[in-house]
């Protein structure tokens, strides 16, 4: 806990005691007649005594909420923000005619711009940037698929249910808010409960249903609907199944995430690419998670927009040879040191990071870096941006290293790209599956020789003694590590027979020494058989895109300064409409430059819109602002035309021949908005913005 917040608490303890014990005085000297003089000193101490413990309870609700200083609350803010997305059609609720669906949402024509915009930025990035190998794979997924995978067994979260209603809450959001609610809004509270609320927070993703059950009842926590009891939390899995094909034998589901199109072709795409390693593959594409109770608006979602990488690397060598282009960034990162030890997130050099071995290895700390710039330039704020260092109980036990870019909104730290060393065990996990060997290949200039663990099943013994079974048997025998085996190896010897586990069998079985033949020998080999690492950047972008709205936005007061106008401070890259075109007045003349500047604009592959309603420019600036459009084009007169810039309000006049290449040279990026001011007279019009 932060060392002011816990000062804070506890002096408004001892404050509110002071309080107590002066209230006691109060009434002791007015039950006992006392002379009006001491009992008006008694109440005036009381009241200052009051109003101290109020000033404190205002720095600690500033401390708590992480907002000091602003006169506007992170709800107020949100609510202002997603008003105007509404609003302005950015997204609406899905099937809004016939009341609407919990966690589904329609992009409207800005937001998909928008979404458009930032996919084709996230392609030039990577993909091209990268060489990478783009697929397109289907949502609708065979279980075989996902079972191999572990999301049929595992992909859960859990749930309790109002034991009267039936309806079903997720249960580690429920115990989320408990403790938010009380560290953040009930100031009453010591500093030793907020510390035992913030460690159940710190905790979270690593209680067991059993945990989750124990605190839930613990704090007394009911249905947030009705206040009734709630049942004991049990596993639900998220993913939406179905059936394929009419017969409703082939079991199937909506994918929960993209990856999984990409490993089960790697076979393929390792041949596309010469058959050489590192090399990526990349998907865009829809992803389906029925999760318990979405909320969080456009950040818990039913069906969501994915962008997957997944970088086939040799496991020996997971060196990058761009590391040096990203080695000397800086900004904040947060190792699972500093979140036990409970330290803030530092700016740090990523290079220092990996040589230190903080971040594992170059190619995912290459990753970590790319993140950074792709979401920086999109207009995230760096300030607000890190990036979070799973802690062990968050890996999965096969993972090398994970990292999350996460992003601060009004709702706090929000996952928006997760960075993994996934090892090998994907690609595993298929091939144990499908039996096809997913695997790479290095040659050698010159044989070596290698000592190789050599297992022969006897399968005329093994088939006496376990029949229908001795497939499995012989499956799970050649499928024994190096360990296992000369494990085994060394208690026949001693023993003659050793206890073995066959998972496929779900039991142990005996086997003997005439059983199994297991040696080392040496061989010659021209070539290294190994199955490929994988890092794996995931690009949730429907929270990138909401995150990037929250950062974008402000508010700024009209010239006359009788209304607060909307505005988003997009950049070229991401805004929906690149420019706007204005007839200063209805005017025919006036309307035909603006339409020849439109066929220009057009033809220069730049998106605008033409507005050539009556209404006064001001409001027309104000209603494009709103939009995050960057740049307005104003027709004064049949030569030369105004360019404004949305957040400076600067404007500057040019050519109309000019206009276009201008909007193309600041809008691609070519040149900046200080170039252009530069370059190009100013023009300043007082009744303008009026």
């Amino acid at each position: 806990m932060a060392a002011s917040e816990d000062s804070l608490r506890r002096a408004l303890v001892e404050k509110q005691s002071t309080i107590e014990s002066q209230g006691n005085a109060v009434r002791a000297l007015k039950a006992s007649n006392a002379e009006k003089k001491a009992v008006d000193e008694a109440i005036e101490k009381l009241n200052a005594l009051k109003l101290e413990k109020s000033s404190i309870e205002k720095q600690l609700q500033a401390s708590v909420s992480g907002n000091p200083g602003s006169s506007v609350s992170k709800e107020a803010f949100r609510q202002a923000v997603v008003n105007t997305l509404v609003g302005r059609l950015f997204f609406i609720p899905s099937f809004k005619i016939y009341g609407g669906v919990a966690g589904l949402y329609d992009y409207g024509p800005p937001g998909c711009a928008v979404k458009s915009n930032v996919l084709a930025f996230w392609r030039q990035h990577f993909v091209l940037e990268e060489n990478m190998l783009e697929v397109d794979c289907p949502c609708v997924t065979p279980e075989v698929v996902l079972k191999a995978s572990g999301h049929v067994d595992k992909f859960t979260d859990l749930m309790v249910k109002d034991e009267k209603t039936g309806t079903c809450y997720r249960a580690d959001h429920l115990l989320k808010d408990f403790c938010n609610e009380k560290i953040q809004k009930d100031l009453s509270i010591t500093a030793e409960k907020a510390a035992e609320l913030k460690h159940v927070l710190a905790v979270l993703d690593d209680l067991s249903a059993e945990e989750l059950g124990t605190k839930i009842k613990e704090y007394g926590i009911t249905a947030p609907d009705t206040r009734n009891p709630l049942s004991d939390p049990y596993p639900f899995n998220l993913m939406f199944q179905t059936s394929i094909g009419p017969s409703g034998l082939s079991p199937g589901y909506m994918r929960p995430e993209t990856a999984q199109g990409i490993f089960v072709n790697f076979k393929d795409l390792y041949y596309y690419n010469g058959n050489k390693l590192p090399f990526a593959a990349a998907q865009i594409g829809q992803a389906f998670r029925n999760e318990i109770s979405p909320r969080q608006g456009l950040l818990r979602v039913r069906e969501f927009t994915l962008a997957e990488i997944e970088h086939f690397v040799d496991p020996d060598d997971k060196s990058h040879p761009k590391y040096s282009e990203v080695a000397d960034l800086e900004f904040l990162m947060f190792p699972r040191e500093q979140q036990i030890s409970g330290q803030s997130a530092k700016k740090t050099c990523l290079g220092e990071a990996v040589s230190k071995g903080i971040v594992n290895n170059e190619t995912l700390g290459y990753f970590i870096g790319r993140v950074y710039l792709f979401l920086t330039r999109l207009g995230i704020d760096k300030d607000r941006l890190r990036f979070r260092q799973h802690l062990a109980n968050e890996m999965a036990h096969y993972a090398a290293d994970c990292w999350d870019a996460e992003i601060e909104s009004s709702y706090g730290w929000i996952e928006c790209v997760g960075i993994a060393d996934r090892s090998a065990y994907d690609l595993r996990a298929h091939m144990d599956k499908s039996g096809v060997p997913l695997v790479a290949h290095e040659k050698f200039s010159e044989p070596k020789e290698v000592e190789k663990l050599v297992i022969v099943p006897v399968k005329k013994e093994l088939g006496l003694s376990f029949k229908g079974n001795q497939k499995k048997v012989v499956e799970a025998l050649e499928a024994m590590n190096e360990k296992e085996a000369l494990d085994m190896k060394s208690s026949l010897e001693t023993k003659g027979e050793v206890e073995f586990h066959v998972c496929t069998l779900g039991e142990n079985v005996t086997i003997k020494k005439s059983m199994v033949s297991i040696s080392k020998e040496k061989k010659k080999e021209h070539q290294r058989t190994f199955t490929p690492s994988v890092i794996e950047p995931s690009f949730g972008i429907g929270r990138i895109i909401y995150c990037l709205y929250e950062h974008s936005f402000y508010l700024r007061s009209s010239k006359a300064g009788d209304e607060q106008l909307n505005v988003f401070r997009f950049p070229s890259l991401v805004a929906p409409i690149k420019c706007t075109v204005f007839p200063l007045v209805q005017n025919q003349q006036y309307e035909d430059v603006a339409k020849i500047i439109s066929k220009s604009l057009t033809a220069a592959g730049i998106s605008h819109k033409i507005d050539i309603t009556g209404t006064s420019i001001g409001k027309r600036y104000a209603r494009t602002d709103e939009l995050g459009v960057p740049f307005a084009i104003t027709v004064d007169s049949t030569s030369s035309v105004t360019i404004r810039e949305r957040d400076s309000k600067d404007q500057i006049r040019v050519n109309v021949e000019e206009a276009a290449t201008v909007m193309k040279s600041v809008t691609d990026g070519n040149t900046t908005w200080a170039d252009a001011w530069a370059n190009f007279p100013h023009h300043s019009s007082v009744s303008a913005e009026e």
